[in-house]
Parts: structure tokens; sequence; C-alpha cells
């Protein structure tokens, strides 16, 4: 149910500062352009090439999809707020953009840790591998990141549109995330904050599994006798390990912390890395 008395909110953007507005457009849309024909260029060559329908490729495919969604959802918007003085953006589409947000967050932490067993897997049982993820199982592995991911954006999504907000209506940030909308609220936030807390607890727990994976991948990585082999599993393994930890950090640093230690002006820049840094990243990390 929708207690507004807010019907639109004011996005102020990553600065005011006319011409660092400027440099940061071109920047941010040349990496817009990038995550989001890099990850369309995956879509289409994992669609129409047959000898890529393997569980891998699923998840990257998966992978893929999230992050066009998250970026699409939010840098053409904060784009727009770059090159007009159009800054408003309705309580309807705030909420929509919080949605999808939130669904590409909780998707994209569940991935990772999907295509980290999958990889541990391949790995570490490569003779079991065809048996173990089969197609039921690539299947049931999508599914459950699909429910957690629709959970989670129904979650927190439903406790932001019960509060009140009464004004100001302006957001100190490039979208509408959870923690600028909390300390706008005129009504608790407590359940709110639990919840997120909760969330986060889930994210350490999957960035655990997916260290875990990666320890017993790099174990086995120890036993390959040529040190070429080594060489090249230790630099995929590492360039892996290195965008995840440039996705759960910052999240996870964001969303610990109560809604009033929120600092605007360094936070709006470290959401930057998992809004589009990331998923910049991704299509040339896991497929080239």
């Amino acid at each position: 149910m929708n207690n507004s008395i807010v019907t639109e909110f004011m996005i102020l953007g990553l600065t005011q500062k006319p011409e660092l507005q400027r440099i940061l457009f071109i920047v941010f849309l040349f990496m817009y352009l990038v995550a989001f024909l890099g990850n369309v260029l995956i879509v289409i060559a994992i669609i129409y090439n047959p000898t890529l329908h393997t569980p891998m490729y699923a998840f990257l495919l998966a992978l893929a999809i999230v992050d066009i969604i998250c970026t699409t959802s939010i840098i053409p918007k904060m784009l727009g707020t770059m090159l007009t003085s159009a800054r408003s953006i309705s309580y309807g589409s705030c909420m929509s953009q919080l949605f999808f947000f939130t669904w590409s967050l909780g998707a994209e932490m569940v991935l990772f840790t999907t295509m980290a067993y999958d990889r541990y897997v391949a790995i570490c049982f490569p003779l079991r591998y065809r048996t173990i993820m089969n197609d039921h199982m690539c299947l049931a592995l999508l599914s459950i990141t699909m429910v957690i991911a629709v959970t989670n954006s129904w979650v927190h999504t439903g406790l932001i549109l019960r509060l009140t907000f009464c004004g100001p209506n302006t957001i100190d940030h490039f979208f509408c995330e959870i923690p600028p909308l909390l300390s706008l609220s005129c009504s608790p936030i407590r359940i709110n904050e639990v919840m997120v807390y909760v969330a986060i607890t889930l994210a350490i727990g999957d960035f655990t599994l997916t260290c875990i994976s990666y320890g017993f991948i790099i174990a086995a990585i120890l036993r390959i006798r040529t040190a070429e082999g080594k060489r090249k599993a230790f630099s995929t393994c590492s360039s892996h390990l290195i965008v995840v930890s440039l996705y759960y950090s910052p999240v996870i640093y964001t969303y610990i912390r109560p809604a009033a230690s929120y600092l605007f002006e360094r936070d709006k820049v470290i959401a930057a890395l998992y809004t589009l840094v990331t998923p910049t990243l991704n299509p040339i990390v896991y497929s080239f």
C-alpha cells in the first residue's frame, strides 16, 4: 500500500559541478555502451550457438541478462539527469527502479555462487561433471536463483512502499536505492533495516561459499603438473575472484550500516562499482 504524500522525487546525481558532469557523462555513457553491447553479444552468441548450450554458458547467459536489466534500469535515467535539468522521477518510477535493482542485486550474487560451484565441479570432478551438472541440476539452480532474487526484490520494495514520504523529496544519489530512501522516510524504518541486515547476512554467506569453491579450485590447480597449465588456471581464477570481490565488497559495505550513517557523497560513488563497473567487467572476464 502506498502511504506516501510525496508524488515524485528529485535525483541530484553524482555531482552538482557542471564541468565534472560533462566528463562523467562521457565516461558513464562509454561504460554503459560497453556493458550493454558486451552482454547483448553474449546473449546472442549463446542462444544461437548450439555448442554453447551447456550449464556453464547457461549461467553466463543468465548473468548477462541480469547485467542488462541492472544497468538499463539505472544508467539511462542517470545520463538524462546529467544532460538536462529534468531531475524528477515519479514515485511509481522510483519504486520500479528499486524493484529491478534489488532483483538484479539478489540474482547476481546467487549467480556468482552458482557459477563458482559449476567451475568447482568441472575442475575437481571432471569425469563426473556431466552427471552432476545435468540439465535438471542446471534448471534447478537457475530456478532457485530467480526465486531468491524475486523474493529479495518483493520484500524490500514492499517494505519501502509501506513507508510514508512527507518531505523533503530530494534523493542525494543517482538512482532510487534503499539507504537514501530510508533517510527520507517520515515513518519508522526499523523493520526495513532488520530485513536489510538479514539480506546482507545471506550475501556474506554467498560470498563465503564462492570463496570456498575457489579455494577448492586453487587446491586442484596446485596439483596440475605443467607450469603453463598452472599459470593459465591461476590467471582465470584470480580474475574471477577480483570481479566477485569488486561486487560483493561495496554492496556489503553499503548495506551493513544503518541508514543514518550513510555518507551520500562517498557512498554513491561506491554504488557505481556494483551498478556499472562490475556489469562492464563481467563480459570481459567471464567470456574472453
